[in-house]
């Protein structure tokens, strides 16, 4: 932007200028051309306004080559006016001081630094390391700052995630052949360098709460001619008006696996990144596939259960060892496969998981909402068109009152948390670990229990039937997330493990709880205020 400054400086009380003309010349000898320019270089990332004295003899243009910079002249000097710098980045912006006809130019070269908020800091440290430590720069709020504190929160985390250098999901734009994107897995996970590309566009107009998520993977045919039909698929759910998420597996043989943990980077980045998008409903995403996607479907809906609305694997069929049914207490389950469907014992494993589920439905009449059925004289082929229409009836509940998890790895990885729990210490890493809460009033009951797996059957070397054995153990802690939801501030919580009493008391709400459980769990739904770790010991 530039500006033209018609006033004279009589009196120059600065040093001998070189450059002007190519020559030295005295700024007090008023024959002499004389521009000279302001000498402080830096500002904060808030600075709104910087009023600069000019030493000048002659008329001046003044210019920026930034948007962000704006210069208005003022007698004997100019105003720069700076928008904030919403990045954690320094920027820099040069202002020319400028007489055409007299060949005077001089530049100054503002540095604006970055935002150097305490909390955006920690969250783009926490996007970078799952494993971040804990936020220490705590704040006790009032019941009634609360609400406030949790906007604050998630727009900081917002800005951490828009701020983070790293592979972003293509602008949503309508569905369609174009809308194709690509992520290559980062260094320091299985299959670093690899290209998953992926479709991702939206159908209809948006609801005002967000468009639902319909992630849908495919199943282990030539990748190039599942990718395509992942589109058509996709294209024709009846789901609108909805969102679509369809990759492409980035290699075939040992590696054509979903749940393997390059794709568990994959999801993740999924899930986070379009929880801050500010379209899409967090309590409206959606996993489903068929066969080899069938598969990964059943996993990924028992290991990261607390993130979907329902769940809908296809032509499938996991050994409940891989996908504890457990796991699905407040997530609708959809599993549909041909009743012929005899390959991998798909059909027998199938009538395995809806056997389990429903007897954790008679158990749990308020929980484990299930559609498993086995769809007489079909082979590998079903009609898969009614899953999608099944699932999308269902919004998540993210504080749900009971909830049982079962902690355990997939492809040598554990989830650090679930629902409202954090995990600190592992009680036992060569056992899995089942946590059930209950939440009554203001009662907070759990029950830790390691656990180990016999199995019984095995068909054409594939473990099909299993027993558990459950034993207490001794050590280990974890962490109980809470919010206003869930439990009443105003009276003493209490909180029960394995029949010990390890906490009652008033809860404290406080910024840093809200700060570490956006960290891990990265959900505007579960940003929780209060927090109290329990040992074992």
């Amino acid at each position: 932007m530039t500006h033209r400054a018609s006033f004279l400086i009589g009196l120059c009380l600065a040093a001998p200028l070189s450059g002007i003309f190519g020559s030295t010349a005295s700024a007090q000898d008023a024959t002499i051309p004389t521009l000279v320019t302001p000498h402080r270089q830096t500002a904060s990332f808030a600075e709104r306004t910087l009023s600069y004295d000019i030493t000048a003899n002659v008329p001046y243009d003044v210019a920026s080559d930034v948007p962000w910079v704006t210069v208005k002249p003022r007698e004997g000097g100019v105003y720069v006016f700076l928008a904030e710098n919403p990045t954690f980045e320094t920027r820099e912006a040069h202002i020319t001081f400028s007489n055409a006809g007299l060949g005077i130019a001089q530049t100054l070269t503002l540095q604006q630094g970055g935002n150097e908020n305490e909390l955006v800091r920690y969250f783009r440290s926490a996007i970078a390391n799952y494993g971040a430590a804990d936020y220490t720069g705590g704040e006790p709020l009032t019941a009634e700052a609360i609400g406030q504190a949790r906007d604050s929160i998630w727009s900081a985390w917002r800005l951490a995630n828009a701020m983070t250098k790293e592979q972003k999901l293509i602008e949503l734009t309508t569905l369609s052949a174009n809308t194709k994107g690509n992520w290559t897995i980062p260094s320091g996970w299985p299959e670093a360098g690899q290209n998953m590309a992926y479709y991702y566009g939206s159908r209809g107009t948006k609801p005002a709460a967000g468009y639902p998520l319909f992630f849908y993977i495919h199943g282990s045919g030539d990748p190039d001619g599942e990718f395509a039909t992942s589109l058509n698929f996709s294209l024709n759910m009846d789901t609108a008006p909805s969102v679509h998420f369809a990759p492409r597996i980035p290699q075939t043989g040992q590696w054509y696996r979903w749940y393997q943990q390059s794709k568990q980077w994959a999801w993740e980045q999924l899930i986070r990144q379009v929880m801050v998008s500010g379209v899409i409903d967090p309590d409206r995403l959606y996993v489903l596939g068929i066969s080899e996607g069938g598969y990964g479907g059943q996993r990924l809906a028992s290991f990261y259960a607390d993130y979907w609305a329902a769940a809908g694997p296809m032509a499938g069929g996991e050994p409940l060892k891989n996908a504890p049914a457990e796991n699905l207490r407040n997530t609708a389950f959809s599993l549909r496969t041909g009743a012929l469907d005899t390959d991998f014992s798909r059909n027998i494993l199938t009538g395995y998981t809806r056997d389990a589920l429903d007897s954790l439905r008679a158990l749990h009449p308020d929980g484990y909402v299930h559609w498993v059925n086995l769809e007489e004289g079909r082979g590998h082929g079903i009609d898969y068109y009614t899953t999608p229409v099944w699932l999308k009836k269902y919004t998540r509940n993210p504080h749900p009152l009971k909830v049982t998890w079962e902690d355990y790895d997939m492809d040598g990885r554990r989830r650090k948390g679930f629902h409202n729990l954090e995990v600190l210490e592992v009680p036992n890493p060569y056992y899995r670990t089942r946590y059930d809460e209950v939440i009554e009033g203001n009662t907070v009951t759990i029950t830790v229990q390691s656990l180990d797996y016999t199995t019984t059957e095995t068909i054409e070397g594939i473990e099909t039937r299993f027993e558990r054995t459950y034993f207490t153990p001794r050590v280990g802690s974890f962490r109980v997330y809470l919010d206003e939801d869930m439990v009443d501030f105003a009276a003493p919580v209490r909180i029960i493990v394995n029949g010990e009493e390890k906490f009652n008391g008033l809860l404290q709400p406080d910024v840093r709880h809200m700060a570490n459980s956006t960290r891990l769990f990265f959900d505007p739904r579960r940003i929780f205020p209060a927090a109290v770790d329990v040992s074992l010991n």
